[in-house]
């Protein structure tokens, strides 16, 4: 019985949300170690994981220290795309007139390369923290538009001439109707967003900047500092990761009801 209970308490450790990612993690990183060892890899184009994690270790501060600028740059751009994104996102979906003149707009914008234009930020905003801000934001504004619009037109007809017939104002059909059937859809649209603002703020920082984890990428690419460069690419994922990790802590608070919630509760059981 000890050895049954020892072993279902290691299936189960081994079945974990966070414990599954890391064993991955784990053979990825000894097949690239592998790889680079047996075909001969030379350390100017692929370094081995041990020089990454060596890097990482001796410059941990200055890592930490860059990727203050970078943190601060992609959440100052998904707060504007929230703020922006989800009442434009109203409007498209509350009105035809507003959706045909806006959404086509929206949606040719986004073929508009953010490289290409972000050393017009710089101009206008200087080396600062706005443009790094502004091109979060314009990377992360699009999903949380796209995504919002697609969760209030799936509203239920029925639940709004049920709000409607109860004599419910517009804000109360907003609140108890409208937006609970809507969250889900803007919680998938803001997990897009976090990650791609993350690359936003990276790319204000290529186009012009003396600080953040971009400004490190960019002189370790020219200094041919490959183990730094991997080092600060993990940084920027991890990054991601953590802000990812947050949204989604964010939505079970906000939406327990929902049965995302309820299939992620009963994989965890």
């Amino acid at each position: 019985m000890e050895r049954r209970s020892r072993s279902g308490a290691a299936l189960r450790l081994l079945n974990s949300d966070w414990v599954r990612p890391i064993l991955l993690m784990v053979i990825l990183l000894v097949l690239w170690d592998l790889s680079v060892r047996l075909f001969g890899v030379p350390a100017y184009l692929v370094p081995k994981p041990g020089d990454v994690v060596l890097a990482m270790i001796d410059e941990w501060p200055r890592l930490l220290a860059e990727s203050v600028p970078t943190f601060t740059a992609t959440l100052g751009g998904f707060a504007l795309s929230v703020l922006f994104g989800i009442p434009i996102a109203m409007l498209i979906a509350g009105s035809r007139t507003v959706e045909a003149y806006v959404y086509p707009l929206l949606v040719f914008s986004q073929s508009i390369p953010k490289v290409a234009i972000a050393p017009l930020f710089v101009v206008w905003f200087g080396f600062g923290l706005m443009p790094k801000v502004i091109a979060a934001f314009l990377l992360g504004f699009f999903p949380v538009v796209v995504s919002a619009v697609q969760g209030f037109k799936s509203v239920d007809g029925e639940m709004m001439d049920l709000a409607r017939s109860m004599k419910a104002s517009r804000l109360q059909t907003f609140q108890m109707v409208s937006l609970p059937h809507a969250l889900p859809a803007i919680f998938a649209g803001l997990k897009v967003s976090i990650t791609l603002a993350v690359v936003g703020a990276v790319v204000g920082e290529f186009v012009g900047s003396n600080s953040g984890i971009g400004f490190v990428l960019q002189r370790s690419i020219g200094n041919f500092e490959l183990p730094l460069m991997f080092a600060a690419l993990t940084v920027l994922a991890l990054m991601g990761v953590v802000l990812f990790w947050a949204i989604d802590v964010l939505e079970r608070f906000a939406i327990p009801w929902h049965a995302s919630q309820r299939h992620k509760a009963g994989l965890a059981n």
